[in-house]
């Protein structure tokens, strides 16, 4: 029979619902959400799977919880900062923890059992419009189109056929070879004066479009912007 000596690092720390979440982000950021099971958190932690029944319920209180961390890496508009200023550092940090947590784009919005550090989250950046001088209305419609362009984009990047802005110019050299140019002129132009140009990089697309965003809800906030 093993004794306490054989025991591995990992189960000589104390077990806690914080171990058992940070344990399950780690595995789903190497291997992906669909990795993530009791036995293989189980075994990550170096304990077996029953218990982590201690510390959880159940996955779907696990998933909850993950998403609650995540949610909480994401930087927050402090009370009385601009509205601005504080929207878009907060979508851009956002749109840095997915990239960070790439599994998650598809979760976070899936969960139904918010946790405090989304209520925070939620207040804050409802708060931050509101202080701005936006209505009601207004500070929902702001959060909802923000939000969408966040997780739409992260999407949209999860699914391309490159992740380099080196990648990006092969696509396009290779979609060129095969393009009858005289049958789309301008999908040509767009891809041999923009696209292949250096320097491009699809990713700078999404400050681009938040600007856009932004300078509209400033518009519809009234005169002061």
């Amino acid at each position: 029979m093993a004794g306490p000596e054989d025991a591995t690092p990992q189960s000589r720390v104390p077990l806690s619902r914080e171990r058992v979440l940070a344990a399950a982000i780690a595995l789903a950021d190497e291997s992906g959400l669909e990795s993530l099971s009791m036995r293989k958190l189980g075994q990550s932690l170096g304990v077996e799977a029953m218990s982590l029944y201690n510390h959880v319920a159940n996955k779907d209180e696990i998933l909850d919880g993950i998403v609650d961390v995540i949610v909480g890496e994401i930087e927050v508009p402090p009370a009385g900062s601009d509205w601005r200023a504080a929207a878009r550092r907060r979508v851009l940090s956002a749109r840095e923890t997915l990239a960070r947590h790439p599994w998650a784009t598809g979760l976070m919005e899936s969960r139904v059992n918010p946790g405090p550090e989304t209520l925070r989250y939620f207040n804050a950046v409802l708060g931050s419009f509101r202080e701005g001088g936006f209505s009601i209305e207004m500070a929902a419609h702001a959060f909802s189109v923000l939000d969408a362009y966040i997780y739409g984009f992260a999407l949209q990047e999860l699914s391309l056929p490159f992740d380099t802005a080196e990648e990006s110019a092969d696509v396009a050299e290779a979609l060129m070879e095969h393009l009858p140019v005289e049958d789309y002129p301008h999908l040509a132009e767009m891809v041999v004066e923009h696209a292949m140009q250096p320097g491009y990089d699809y990713a700078n697309e999404f400050e681009f479009g938040l600007e856009l965003i932004l300078d509209g809800l400033a518009a519809l906030r009234g005169p002061d912007g």
